[in-house]
């Protein structure tokens, strides 16, 4: 155990199983009948995303490890060695990142399941994106740039926070998912996290959901190489202007 908590693996397991539970919860109250939120607009769930990753960040913190929660700053801090992050810490965060994400997809779809069973057709509200993110305009090129731009905005002002598991960062760092989300989120829905996309994605295909359609998994390539393009750029942008 003690092994697990010093390579970030148990930090970046519950800190994504948290994170992924407060959001997709969202997701499933705004969207499934008989929810007391459906219909729920848009500032709140990009708020409810804020406090989500809130949360999460000071979880993963208080359990050793940097409260990364997305493979996409993982690979990139490594490569460009941003605080001291090593290549031997990517694969416990990673796995634990994917891991955490299909655990707390998983845990919406048990607490939800009458919800599921009761909304019957994606019209109605039941659909991957309570899940999964997806483009209110299908166009592969400009849905993956929105994802590029998204995410480098976001890594960039990530890489000036220093530690951002400390005080009251993690609230700042909800703040900023919260105005990303609110300025660059209404075309793909802002996944700028390649593990908050295809783990609950991959939880809705093989989960015995009610009702529950396609996937799609030919639009998860953009939630996937986006968020990755985007944080290089951004941590190549930093190593540059420091």
């Amino acid at each position: 155990m003690h092994n697990l908590i010093a390579n970030g693996f148990i930090g970046e397991f519950f800190g994504t199983m948290i994170l992924l539970v407060l959001g997709i919860g969202i997701g499933a109250a705004s969207n499934l009948k008989h929810s007391a939120a459906k219909g729920t607009n848009w500032h709140f769930i990009t708020m409810t995303w804020g406090l989500a990753i809130t949360f999460a960040v000071y979880v993963a913190g208080s359990l050793g490890s940097k409260g990364h929660l997305n493979p996409a700053v993982t690979l990139s801090f490594a490569f460009f060695h941003v605080d001291g992050f090593t290549w031997n810490q990517v694969p416990s965060y990673l796995i634990a990142q994917f891991l955490g994400a299909f655990v707390g997809a998983a845990i919406i779809a048990i607490h939800y399941y009458p919800h599921f069973k009761a909304t019957k057709t994606e019209e109605e509200g039941n659909h991957v994106g309570i899940f999964t993110t997806g483009p209110a305009i299908s166009h592969p090129l400009f849905n993956f740039l929105s994802e590029v731009i998204a995410t480098t905005i976001f890594v960039f002002i990530l890489g000036h926070l220093g530690n951002f598991t400390t005080g009251l960062k993690p609230l700042i760092l909800g703040l900023l998912i919260m105005v990303i989300g609110q300025s660059f989120g209404e075309t793909t829905g802002f996944a700028i996290n390649p593990a908050r996309d295809w783990a609950p994605r991959f939880a809705y295909t093989i989960l015995p959901i009610p009702n529950k359609s396609s996937a799609h998994w030919e639009y998860a390539w953009v939630p996937m190489f986006g968020p990755l393009l985007g944080a290089f750029i951004a941590c190549g942008l930093n190593t540059i202007i420091k």
